[in-house]
């Protein structure tokens, strides 16, 4: 039981830094930096912190046979994943991105059923159609939600990008299992800064770094220690004791959480319509949690 609550206040934890990064990440492009110059930063900065970190540690062995899929996870969940939200982000906006990313769930949900044979539930089901509800409804009333040509690369970048961290969270689960997250997260940033690195290196040579402000530096280290570093481990942490799709599920409370951010600093305020998104998103995270009724085969 103690297990399990840590592992839910860790996804509250990463899944409220990533509800933050939307604006956080947005108002880094295309100004001043490129979205592959901030995907190699945070990349590479991410990388160093995991191997320092996990050096004060003692040492964990990797069999020989994990390391196709720990390269594999890299690829989904680094390159990939990053590359295709950040790039899409800055060809959309954050609502349209926020919308589509309610759908990685759904993704989840269907590759553990296909790839580590999780069981498809009645319980998941409805968490997540509960929890998609809520988030779509809440993100729908921010804001003009665009699906016109001047944005539509940008969306299927995000849809490509919602697709691959899905693959990842499933692809790794067995991995967490086996090791710890610390061990996990050094190997596959090694991997992702391995792919990213002849990517993004000729833009990040490129930029003129003398023109970007503090307040744009602070964003970039939000992004490298809070977005990459801590949530990333904060997930794959909960991994060990959830399943995917149980992660995947906390991805609801992204636009509710980044809501909240806005009432504390006077920029919101409460009305039913967040109400009722709450309490949507709240028992679709409970009803994914639990484990009762399964659909037979």
């Amino acid at each position: 039981m103690k297990k399990l609550l840590i592992a839910h206040l860790a996804l509250f934890g990463a899944n409220l830094i990533y509800g933050l990064n939307y604006v956080i990440a947005k108002g880094i492009m295309p100004d001043f930096l490129q979205p592959r110059v901030i995907i190699l930063f945070r990349v590479v900065g991410a990388s160093i912190i995991f191997w320092v970190v996990s050096s004060f540690f003692k040492t964990e062995k990797i069999d020989k046979k994990d390391f196709p899929r720990l390269m594999l996870s890299a690829f989904f969940g680094i390159a990939l994943n990053q590359i295709m939200f950040f790039e899409g982000l800055n060809l959309t906006t954050p609502i349209n991105a926020s919308i589509i990313m309610v759908g990685t769930p759904i993704l989840v949900l269907v590759l553990s059923h296909f790839l580590i044979s999780d069981k498809i539930t009645v319980n998941k089901l409805i968490g997540i159609m509960l929890g998609a509800a809520g988030a779509g409804y809440l993100i729908l009333t921010q804001g003009n939600i665009s699906f016109s040509s001047s944005t539509f690369v940008g969306n299927i970048l995000i849809l490509i990008n919602a697709a691959a961290y899905a693959t990842f969270l499933v692809i790794v689960k067995p991995l967490m299992k086996k090791y710890n997250a610390l061990t996990i997260m050094k190997w596959v940033f090694l991997f992702g800064t391995i792919y990213v690195i002849p990517l993004s290196i000729n833009l990040a040579l490129k930029a003129d770094y003398a023109a970007i402000p503090f307040r744009i530096w602070m964003s970039v280290s939000y992004v490298i220690l809070f977005t990459t570093v801590l949530a990333y481990f904060l997930n794959n942490f909960s991994l060990k004791t959830v399943s995917p799709t149980v992660n995947s599920a906390y991805i609801y409370l992204q636009p509710f959480l980044a809501t909240i951010f806005a009432l504390s600093v006077n920029e919101d305020r409460i009305t039913w319509t967040k109400v009722i998104a709450a309490i949507l998103i709240f028992l679709g995270v409970y009803f994914a949690s639990i484990r009762k009724v399964q659909i037979k085969k």
